[in-house]
């Protein structure tokens, strides 16, 4: 990035010790050599997440459960001009930096990459391919999100009373102050959840939840659904 545009990555982690050092070996090879980029770990739960991430050269805060105030807890001690929000089980393109301050050089102020998943099974490989169409069915927080800080101050960041579909609802408010920018660079996320609950039910069960979401179904039976239909 150059010399205008610093970069912080927020990657919320709620009982990630499993994972959590490779994403963050991951991260720190890519952005090796640049003084443009942090890394801030925001941490929930009670396994040795914390621990692990406080290993290595990032910038760890520990925060309540719940991705929406982890990520603002996050941004909350960024110092980047841009706020890069990433799942701890998903890896951004390596060339993600680049493709980021291109778009907001561009004049983009928020966006997304596209998605695939780390299973090559081609029913997992379709749904990623929908994640190019700038349908709110198809968006997801395992798409990444990256967003000026000015806009992310404007619009009040995550709303933290959200358990559940915070990444879309964030959308829409972006939405209504600018637009909203799909990159051609791919993610690649974890399938993990689908091999415990069955590729096409698990798909069911996040479509169900978007219909409940645009119907004005409440955070509570929501996340009682989801609760109750996932291993």
């Amino acid at each position: 990035m150059d010399s205008g545009i610093r970069l912080s990555i927020v990657t919320p982690a709620w009982n990630e010790e499993a994972g959590i050092a490779r994403t963050l070996e991951t991260l720190l090879r890519l952005t090796a050599g640049r003084g443009d980029t942090e890394i801030i770990v925001s941490v929930s739960g009670d396994d040795r997440t914390e621990v692990i991430a406080q290993t290595f050269p990032v910038t760890v805060c520990r925060s309540e459960k719940g991705r929406a105030v982890q990520m603002n807890a996050g941004a909350k001690i960024a110092s980047g001009t841009v706020l890069y929000f990433l799942h701890a089980d998903t890896t951004p393109p390596p060339t993600f930096r680049d493709d980021i301050r291109a778009a907001i050089e561009r004049g983009a102020k928020a966006g997304c990459f596209r998605m695939s998943f780390d299973d090559p099974d081609w029913l997992m490989q379709f749904y990623g391919w929908f994640t190019q169409f700038p349908l709110p069915v198809c968006r997801g927080g395992d798409q990444s999100l990256f967003i000026t800080r000015e806009l992310f101050e404007r619009i009040g960041g995550f709303d933290e009373r959200l358990r559940i579909m915070e990444d879309i609802e964030i959308i829409e408010r972006i939405q209504h102050h600018a637009g909203f920018h799909i990159l051609d660079s791919t993610v690649i996320t974890s399938a993990r959840k689908y091999h415990a609950n069955g590729a096409i039910r698990l798909q069911a069960i996040f479509g169900a939840i978007h219909l409940m979401y645009a119907l004005g179904f409440s955070q509570e039976e929501m996340l009682r659904f989801y609760r109750n239909s996932v291993n």
